[in-house]
This record gives structure tokens, C-alpha cells and sequence, in this order.
């Protein structure tokens, strides 16, 4: 098997109300390349918050009492904690510089993924980004987009960077999905030997998300769109909750969740 991660060089500085899928595209032919059936796009969370107008400016943003409680704990601003806490189910863990909580989407991270990295400032007051309210509906809607504007089949993925419990340094994680199963189910298979897999499910868009993520870069590389090709995928209408694993099911999540 041979894979290639192609980084989409010439996207734009994305501004609300954007065609994203027409930004992704027109880069494409502007750099010779082309879309080839099953190609995954792994697209930046970022610009798709930015395309959907998932921004909010921090001036315009009345902490409440808790906001006020938790920014003490944490030395974070209070506005940005109100801001984290609109978009969380529930806190899970605070700590001095750090708060983790389930965001509203049912994904355990810190900050509830709002962010202020990449996000062009204004006058007026800090911005920051939220996740797209419905990262699955995001990616259906742009793998709509650009197989109507190439005729080519392929599936997409909305990625993101977040730290993992018991480990130090942040990864790509997929938040959306379109066109393929997020969790790849490996049970009753074969190994090498013959054992048949007993517990082997396989983060499979995590692991995609991953790798693109190493193209995109962090800070100022600029490339927020990938197109992984020669990689086999199971299709289907997957979404990226597949990968949310449940309370029943979770060992480590902090008893006693604090309200948000």
C-alpha cells in the first residue's frame, strides 16, 4: 500500500459566509492537482468555524457568577470561560491554566475546542472560534460541494487538534465526517496466527486526522486542507461520534462532574 498526504497549497485567509468547497477547489487547479475518486480531504477545523461564522468577540460576552469562580481557578479570562461554558454539556475538571469538559457535541476536551490560534484580529476586541455546531452536517455539506464541482467520489473529514488524558502533546482528532465509518470494527478477524480479535475496534478517522495533521502544521504553515490518497476506507454515512466514547463505558472521567 502507498499513501500520499497532499497539502492544499493557496487556500485563502477564509472569511464568514465563504464557499469553502470553492476556495478548496479553485486552490486544487491552481496548484495542477486534481480530486481522485476516494480521496479523503481532511479540512481544518479552523476554516470551517471561520466559513460558518463560528465566532464570537470577547467584548460582547457578560460572564455570570460561575464564569467569574472558574476564571479564578483557572487565571483565564472570565469572558472566555462564560464562552466555554455556553458550549459545554458539563465541567469536568478545572485546574489552575487549564479546564476540561464535555463540549456540547459529546467531545471530552479542554476549553470545549474554542480556540484563538489562526483567527484574524480586529479592532474592537479579541475574537475567538467555536466548533461548527454540527461538524457532521459541515462535512456532508462540503463533500457535497466538491463532488459537485469535480464529478469525483470521495469522503471528508473535519479535524482538530487536542491533548489526550495521560499523555502530553496535542494530536488530530476527527470532529466530522462524511463518506466513510469514523470506527473501524476489527473484532472476529484473524491475526497472523489465527486468534481471532476479541476487543480490536480502530479509531480510523482519528488516525487520518492524525496524519494530516503533521502536513498542516500548528502555527503559520497555512495549510489547512489535505487530500490523503491510496488509503482503503470503509464508505458509509459515519459520523464522528462513533469515536465519543460513552459515560457508561468511561474509567476516567472525573466522578462528580461539575456543572457547567
Amino acid at each position: 500500500m502507498q499513501v500520499s498526504l497532499l497539502a492544499i497549497p493557496g487556500i485563502p485567509m477564509v472569511k464568514p459566509g465563504d464557499d469553502l468547497g470553492a476556495l478548496i477547489h479553485e486552490a486544487v487547479q491552481a496548484a495542477g492537482m486534481s480530486f481522485q475518486d476516494d480521496d479523503i480531504l481532511v479540512v481544518a477545523q479552523k476554516v470551517v468555524s471561520k466559513a460558518e461564522n463560528r465566532l464570537v468577540c470577547l467584548d460582547q460576552v457578560v460572564p455570570s457568577p460561575r464564569a467569574q469562580e472558574l476564571a479564578g481557578i483557572t487565571g483565564k479570562d472570565a469572558q472566555l470561560i462564560q464562552v466555554i461554558l455556553d458550549e459545554s454539556n458539563e465541567v469536568l475538571k478545572v485546574r489552575s491554566g487549564l479546564i476540561v469538559v464535555e463540549q456540547r457535541l459529546g467531545f471530552v476536551c479542554a476549553n470545549a475546542g474554542v480556540d484563538r490560534s489562526n483567527i484574524q484580529q480586529a479592532d474592537g476586541g479579541e475574537v475567538v472560534a467555536l466548533l461548527p455546531e454540527d461538524a457532521d452536517a459541515s462535512a456532508r455539506q462540503l463533500r457535497a460541494r466538491i463532488e459537485d464541482l469535480t464529478g469525483r467520489h470521495i469522503a471528508v473529514i473535519i479535524n482538530d487538534s487536542h491533548g489526550r488524558a495521560f499523555r502530553e502533546g496535542t494530536v488530530g482528532v476527527a470532529l466530522g465526517v462524511a463518506g466513510l465509518r469514523a470506527l473501524q470494527d476489527r473484532r472476529g478477524e484473524p491475526d497472523l496466527f489465527g486468534y481471532r480479535l476479541q476487543i480490536t475496534e480502530v479509531g480510523f478517522a482519528d488516525e487520518v486526522s492524525a496524519a494530516a495533521s503533521m502536513v498542516m502544521g500548528q502555527a503559520d504553515e497555512a495549510a489547512p486542507a489535505v487530500i490523503v490518497r491510496g488509503l482503503p476506507y470503509t464508505a458509509g454515512e459515519g459520523s464522528a461520534l462513533e469515536l465519543a466514547r460513552s459515560k457508561e463505558k468511561d474509567m476516567f472521567r472525573y466522578s462528580g462532574p461539575q456543572k457547567g
